[in-house]
Protein backbone atom coordinates (compact mmCIF):
# COMPACT_ATOMS: atom_id res chain seq x y z
CA UNK A 1 0.00 0.00 0.00
CA UNK A 2 1.02 3.31 -0.14
CA UNK A 3 1.78 5.56 2.52
CA UNK A 4 -1.68 7.87 1.54
CA UNK A 5 -4.18 4.57 0.89
CA UNK A 6 -2.47 3.02 4.76
CA UNK A 7 -3.38 7.02 6.12
CA UNK A 8 -7.18 6.72 4.87
CA UNK A 9 -7.27 3.02 6.02
CA UNK A 10 -6.37 4.53 9.43
CA UNK A 11 -8.74 7.33 9.13
CA UNK A 12 -11.55 4.97 8.04
CA UNK A 13 -10.45 2.09 11.31
CA UNK A 14 -10.68 5.28 13.56
CA UNK A 15 -14.22 6.18 12.33
CA UNK A 16 -15.42 2.21 13.34
CA UNK A 17 -13.63 2.55 16.52
CA UNK A 18 -15.63 5.66 17.64
CA UNK A 19 -18.83 4.04 16.24
CA UNK A 20 -17.83 0.72 18.23
CA UNK A 21 -16.87 2.18 21.70
CA UNK A 22 -19.79 4.47 21.47
CA UNK A 23 -22.14 1.75 20.64
CA UNK A 24 -20.79 -0.59 23.44
CA UNK A 25 -20.42 2.07 25.88
CA UNK A 26 -16.82 1.24 26.76
CA UNK A 27 -13.85 0.89 25.70
CA UNK A 28 -10.00 2.51 26.80
CA UNK A 29 -10.57 5.27 23.73
CA UNK A 30 -7.74 7.42 24.11
CA UNK A 31 -4.85 4.61 23.95
CA UNK A 32 -7.16 3.14 21.18
CA UNK A 33 -6.52 5.94 18.81
CA UNK A 34 -3.04 6.56 19.82
CA UNK A 35 -1.79 2.77 18.77
CA UNK A 36 -4.47 2.32 16.03
CA UNK A 37 -1.90 3.79 12.95
CA UNK A 38 0.87 1.84 14.07
CA UNK A 39 -1.61 -1.40 13.94
CA UNK A 40 -3.40 -0.44 10.70
CA UNK A 41 0.43 -0.13 9.13
CA UNK A 42 1.70 -3.77 10.84
CA UNK A 43 -1.47 -5.28 9.49
CA UNK A 44 -2.06 -3.70 6.64
CA UNK A 45 1.73 -3.62 5.08
CA UNK A 46 4.62 -4.84 7.42
CA UNK A 47 3.58 -8.15 8.99
CA UNK A 48 2.83 -11.31 6.87
CA UNK A 49 -0.67 -12.30 8.09
CA UNK A 50 -4.02 -13.02 6.91
CA UNK A 51 -7.43 -15.25 7.42
CA UNK A 52 -5.55 -16.89 4.74
CA UNK A 53 -2.12 -18.14 6.44
CA UNK A 54 -4.27 -17.87 10.36
CA UNK A 55 -3.03 -21.60 10.28
CA UNK A 56 0.00 -21.31 8.75
CA UNK A 57 3.20 -21.78 10.92
CA UNK A 58 5.36 -19.28 9.05
CA UNK A 59 3.23 -16.79 9.63
CA UNK A 60 4.01 -13.54 11.38
CA UNK A 61 2.55 -13.57 15.38
CA UNK A 62 0.97 -10.39 17.16
CA UNK A 63 0.88 -9.65 20.93
CA UNK A 64 -1.02 -6.68 22.10
CA UNK A 65 0.49 -6.48 25.34
CA UNK A 66 -1.60 -2.90 26.46
CA UNK A 67 -4.74 -5.64 25.38
CA UNK A 68 -6.75 -3.05 27.32
CA UNK A 69 -6.88 -0.87 23.75
CA UNK A 70 -8.59 -4.67 22.32
CA UNK A 71 -10.88 -2.56 20.17
CA UNK A 72 -8.27 -0.92 17.95
CA UNK A 73 -6.95 -4.34 17.22
CA UNK A 74 -10.82 -5.32 16.94
CA UNK A 75 -11.23 -2.53 14.34
CA UNK A 76 -7.89 -3.69 12.46
CA UNK A 77 -8.87 -7.22 12.31
CA UNK A 78 -11.89 -6.64 11.16
CA UNK A 79 -10.28 -4.26 7.96
CA UNK A 80 -8.09 -7.36 7.36
CA UNK A 81 -10.97 -9.99 7.11
CA UNK A 82 -10.42 -11.72 10.49
CA UNK A 83 -14.18 -10.17 11.97
CA UNK A 84 -17.20 -9.66 10.41
CA UNK A 85 -18.76 -6.56 10.66
CA UNK A 86 -21.92 -7.97 12.33
CA UNK A 87 -19.61 -9.59 15.07
CA UNK A 88 -17.45 -6.97 16.08
CA UNK A 89 -21.25 -4.65 16.41
CA UNK A 90 -21.59 -7.30 19.55
CA UNK A 91 -18.87 -5.50 21.65
CA UNK A 92 -20.50 -4.81 25.10
CA UNK A 93 -23.24 -7.11 24.64
CA UNK A 94 -24.45 -10.32 26.56
CA UNK A 95 -22.97 -13.53 25.57
CA UNK A 96 -20.77 -11.77 23.11
CA UNK A 97 -17.14 -13.62 22.05
CA UNK A 98 -15.64 -10.22 22.39
CA UNK A 99 -14.21 -8.89 25.72
CA UNK A 100 -12.12 -6.34 27.07
CA UNK A 101 -9.04 -7.74 26.53
CA UNK A 102 -8.02 -9.77 23.64
CA UNK A 103 -8.32 -14.10 23.87
CA UNK A 104 -8.05 -16.71 21.44
CA UNK A 105 -11.80 -17.01 20.99
CA UNK A 106 -11.57 -14.68 18.56
CA UNK A 107 -10.26 -15.30 14.99
CA UNK A 108 -6.46 -13.49 14.72
CA UNK A 109 -5.42 -13.20 18.08
CA UNK A 110 -2.62 -15.21 19.24
CA UNK A 111 -2.69 -15.41 23.35
CA UNK A 112 -4.73 -14.02 25.46
CA UNK A 113 -3.15 -10.75 27.06
CA UNK A 114 -3.66 -7.64 28.94
CA UNK A 115 -2.30 -8.63 32.29
CA UNK A 116 0.34 -5.89 32.00
CA UNK A 117 3.84 -6.63 31.55
CA UNK A 118 3.59 -10.12 30.56
CA UNK A 119 2.83 -9.34 26.28
CA UNK A 120 6.93 -9.23 25.99
CA UNK A 121 7.68 -12.72 27.95
CA UNK A 122 5.53 -14.18 25.42
CA UNK A 123 6.96 -12.54 22.35
CA UNK A 124 10.61 -13.46 23.82
CA UNK A 125 9.13 -17.15 24.24
CA UNK A 126 7.70 -17.39 20.70
CA UNK A 127 10.96 -15.63 19.11
CA UNK A 128 13.37 -18.71 20.51
CA UNK A 129 10.56 -21.19 18.60
CA UNK A 130 11.73 -20.16 15.52
CA UNK A 131 14.96 -19.48 15.89
CA UNK A 132 15.08 -22.81 17.38
CA UNK A 133 13.00 -24.23 14.24
CA UNK A 134 15.31 -21.86 12.12
CA UNK A 135 12.18 -20.30 10.66
CA UNK A 136 11.73 -16.73 9.33
CA UNK A 137 8.34 -15.51 10.52
CA UNK A 138 8.87 -12.54 13.07
CA UNK A 139 6.44 -11.58 16.58
CA UNK A 140 5.86 -8.54 17.20
CA UNK A 141 4.72 -7.02 20.29
CA UNK A 142 2.45 -3.48 21.13
CA UNK A 143 3.34 -2.32 24.79
CA UNK A 144 1.96 1.06 26.44
CA UNK A 145 4.04 3.55 28.24
CA UNK A 146 2.58 3.49 31.44
CA UNK A 147 3.22 -0.46 30.94
CA UNK A 148 6.67 0.00 31.15
CA UNK A 149 6.71 0.07 35.49
CA UNK A 150 6.27 -3.71 35.18
CA UNK A 151 9.71 -5.82 35.92
CA UNK A 152 8.77 -8.55 34.20
CA UNK A 153 9.17 -6.49 31.12
CA UNK A 154 12.76 -6.26 32.16
CA UNK A 155 13.49 -10.09 32.50
CA UNK A 156 12.29 -10.44 29.15
CA UNK A 157 14.66 -7.52 27.96
CA UNK A 158 17.00 -9.58 29.26
CA UNK A 159 16.39 -12.84 27.58
CA UNK A 160 16.01 -10.86 24.46
CA UNK A 161 19.21 -9.74 23.97
CA UNK A 162 20.16 -13.31 25.44
CA UNK A 163 19.02 -15.04 22.78
CA UNK A 164 20.09 -12.30 20.14
CA UNK A 165 16.47 -12.40 19.03
CA UNK A 166 16.73 -10.17 15.90
CA UNK A 167 13.32 -11.95 14.96
CA UNK A 168 11.73 -9.94 17.75
CA UNK A 169 10.16 -6.53 17.54
CA UNK A 170 9.07 -4.77 20.49
CA UNK A 171 6.91 -1.73 20.15
CA UNK A 172 6.17 1.04 23.29
CA UNK A 173 3.15 3.51 22.37
CA UNK A 174 4.51 6.64 23.82
CA UNK A 175 1.30 8.85 24.43
CA UNK A 176 2.91 10.15 27.77
CA UNK A 177 0.05 9.31 29.29
CA UNK A 178 -1.45 6.59 31.57
CA UNK A 179 -4.91 6.08 33.57
CA UNK A 180 -3.09 8.13 36.78
CA UNK A 181 -1.64 10.80 35.27
CA UNK A 182 1.49 12.01 33.44
CA UNK A 183 4.01 8.85 33.25
CA UNK A 184 6.87 10.90 34.33
CA UNK A 185 5.12 11.86 37.36
CA UNK A 186 3.74 8.31 37.84
CA UNK A 187 6.78 6.07 37.15
CA UNK A 188 9.32 7.89 35.04
CA UNK A 189 10.36 5.85 32.06
CA UNK A 190 13.19 8.62 30.92
CA UNK A 191 15.69 7.89 29.28
CA UNK A 192 13.50 4.98 27.05
CA UNK A 193 16.50 4.95 24.90
CA UNK A 194 19.51 4.40 26.94
CA UNK A 195 17.98 2.20 29.10
CA UNK A 196 17.00 -0.48 26.67
CA UNK A 197 20.18 0.14 24.73
CA UNK A 198 21.88 -0.65 28.18
CA UNK A 199 20.14 -3.99 27.64
CA UNK A 200 21.65 -4.57 23.95
CA UNK A 201 18.91 -4.14 22.15
CA UNK A 202 18.17 -2.05 18.68
CA UNK A 203 16.32 1.45 19.59
CA UNK A 204 14.82 4.13 17.14
CA UNK A 205 12.10 6.50 18.01
CA UNK A 206 9.18 6.95 15.24
CA UNK A 207 6.42 9.50 14.84
CA UNK A 208 3.35 7.11 15.59
CA UNK A 209 0.96 9.66 14.64
CA UNK A 210 2.48 9.95 11.10
CA UNK A 211 2.21 7.02 8.54
CA UNK A 212 4.99 7.77 6.57
CA UNK A 213 7.12 7.66 9.55
CA UNK A 214 5.78 4.62 10.57
CA UNK A 215 6.69 2.76 7.45
CA UNK A 216 9.66 4.06 6.77
CA UNK A 217 10.80 2.87 10.65
CA UNK A 218 9.60 -0.97 9.43
CA UNK A 219 11.18 -0.68 6.22
CA UNK A 220 14.65 0.06 7.51
CA UNK A 221 14.36 -2.81 10.07
CA UNK A 222 17.68 -5.27 10.42
CA UNK A 223 16.25 -8.83 11.17
CA UNK A 224 19.69 -10.33 10.65
CA UNK A 225 21.74 -8.02 13.30
CA UNK A 226 21.84 -10.33 16.26
CA UNK A 227 19.92 -7.53 18.53
CA UNK A 228 16.05 -7.89 19.16
CA UNK A 229 14.62 -4.21 18.11
CA UNK A 230 12.37 -1.46 20.43
CA UNK A 231 10.58 1.23 18.51
CA UNK A 232 9.41 3.86 20.54
CA UNK A 233 6.49 5.18 18.99
CA UNK A 234 5.46 8.98 19.73
CA UNK A 235 2.28 9.37 19.61
CA UNK A 236 -0.82 11.06 20.93
CA UNK A 237 -3.12 10.02 23.74
CA UNK A 238 -6.88 10.48 21.95
CA UNK A 239 -5.50 10.63 18.23
CA UNK A 240 -7.79 12.42 15.68
CA UNK A 241 -10.33 13.67 17.79
CA UNK A 242 -10.07 16.71 19.16
CA UNK A 243 -11.12 17.57 22.34
CA UNK A 244 -10.04 14.02 23.21
CA UNK A 245 -6.10 14.83 22.59
CA UNK A 246 -3.52 14.83 25.30
CA UNK A 247 -6.23 14.59 28.21
CA UNK A 248 -5.73 11.84 30.85
CA UNK A 249 -9.77 11.28 31.49
CA UNK A 250 -9.88 9.58 27.93
CA UNK A 251 -7.60 6.89 28.98
CA UNK A 252 -10.72 5.32 29.59
CA UNK A 253 -13.99 7.12 28.22
CA UNK A 254 -17.06 6.65 26.19
CA UNK A 255 -18.50 9.82 23.90
CA UNK A 256 -21.99 11.02 24.34
CA UNK A 257 -24.36 11.44 21.52
CA UNK A 258 -22.98 14.77 21.08
CA UNK A 259 -19.22 13.93 21.38
CA UNK A 260 -19.39 10.94 19.07
CA UNK A 261 -21.14 13.04 16.01
CA UNK A 262 -18.47 15.62 16.37
CA UNK A 263 -15.80 12.90 16.41
CA UNK A 264 -17.34 11.27 13.51
CA UNK A 265 -17.54 14.35 11.25
CA UNK A 266 -13.40 15.26 12.39
CA UNK A 267 -12.83 12.00 11.04
CA UNK A 268 -15.07 11.83 7.67
CA UNK A 269 -13.78 15.69 6.84
CA UNK A 270 -10.27 14.27 6.95
CA UNK A 271 -11.23 10.97 4.46
CA UNK A 272 -12.86 13.16 2.25
CA UNK A 273 -9.52 15.64 1.98
CA UNK A 274 -7.23 13.18 1.46
CA UNK A 275 -9.55 10.91 -1.24
CA UNK A 276 -9.97 14.22 -3.14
Amino acid sequence: MQTKELTISAEKNRKRLMEVVYNAKAGHIGGDLSCLNVLTALYAEVMNISPALKDSPLRDRFILSKGHCVESLYVVLESKGFLKPEVLDTLGQFDSILSGHPTIDVEGIEVNSGALGHGLSIGVGMAIAAKMNKESWRTFVLMGDGEQGEGSIYEAAMAGNQYKLDNLVAIIDRNHLQISGNTEDVMAINDITARWGAFGWDVVTMNGDDMQSIVDTFANIDYTNGKPHLIISETTKGKGVSFMENIASWHHGVPTEEQYLQAVKEIEERIATLEA
